[in-house]
């Protein structure tokens, strides 16, 4: 047992640590190219990945569900915050924008009532409230520092865990594996929906990062620059392997907590690729979320031992 827990843990840091060089990926090509040409290839380079899980996990057959509308639904509402996500990131240093999304546990935390039923009790309340001081901390309003795309890594964070709440209710009948399958399909679609969308109205050019990243044309890739965006689909693939497999080996209320390693690496990757320094603001910030986080997650350990709700807060 203590092996497995071991395995389990190991499993799931190096998830997310492999998740985690998807943002330095995407940030040092989001001056060039657009974010849904950066969508469109790492999609394409993870359908068959997907689909062999798939036939591995549970079958290709159970790609045809019952609950296609709200695997769909949920896909589509990944793939918003997935955007976002990384729009935020071709303004924000890694480090702020990494910090701010790892608000979503809490926000699980704060929409499990109403979207679940579920009671939630003032010290989870008092949780999501320390966490949100932390994200003051770091976005330092009325200073003249504020940059608006840190609202776009928070409205990631509270879409991507509102779909992890609509996974809770699906759960039961569909598969990590399938639910992956489905988003991978919205991320295709919409890459090529938003692409043309702003091609045949003529939008190519934006003042701010965010929006250039955003509606950019498309432009045909050099080779290192199509590697390192294709290299994300297999970033990912990996990724949901490794989590998935720790969860498999170990309690998830047990190795919850090593999500939080996460933050290590964005601050590294900022340094190391982009001479990011992550300011003293940031610093805080980051600390006072990650230990509300961790507050919520213990107080979920001491209610429910063996079903603590765990959530990545990798982007798929």
């Amino acid at each position: 047992m203590q092996n497995r827990m071991m395995l389990g843990i190991m499993s799931l840091c190096l998830g997310v640590l492999v998740f985690s060089l998807q943002d330095p990926l995407v940030k040092a090509v989001s001056s060039t190219y657009p974010v849904t040409e950066v969508i469109m290839i790492r999609a394409v380079v993870a359908l068959p990945i997907l689909l062999v899980l798939v036939h591995v996990d549970v079958g290709l057959p159970a790609i045809i569900s019952r609950r296609f509308g709200m695997l769909t639904t949920r896909a589509f509402i990944q793939f918003a915050s997935y955007t976002i996500y990384y729009l935020a990131i071709a303004a924000l240093p890694l480090a702020d924008a990494v910090a701010l999304y790892f608000m979503a546990p809490l926000f699980i935390m704060a929409l499990a009532g109403p979207y679940l039923g579920e009671r939630v009790s003032w010290q989870t309340l008092t949780t999501v409230l320390l966490g949100l001081v932390g994200v003051l901390v770091m976005l330092r309003p009325g200073t003249g520092l504020f940059d608006w795309a840190a609202l776009l890594s928070l409205g990631s964070a509270a879409l991507y865990g509102f779909s992890q709440l609509m996974a809770r209710k699906i759960g039961d009948t569909e598969s990590s594996t399938v639910m992956a399958f489905y988003q991978n399909g919205a991320y295709m679609v919409g890459a090529a929906v938003f692409a043309s969308t702003f091609h045949l109205a003529g939008i190519t050019h934006a003042v701010h990062p965010s929006l250039e990243f955003l509606v950019r044309p498309w432009l045909w890739p050099t080779m290192p620059d199509f590697m390192k965006m294709a290299a994300c689909g297999f970033v990912a693939s990996a990724g949901m392997i490794l989590l998935s497999q720790a969860y498999r080996l170990a309690p998830a209320n047990r190795v919850a907590t090593f999500e939080y390693t996460g933050i290590l690496w964005s601050p590294l990757w900022g340094f190391l690729f982009f001479a990011e320094v992550p300011r003293s603001t940031t610093v805080i910030g980051a600390a006072l979320i990650i230990g509300a986080g961790l507050l919520a997650l213990n107080l979920s350990r001491r209610r429910m031992p063996e079903r603590a709700v765990t959530v990545s807060c990798d982007p798929a």
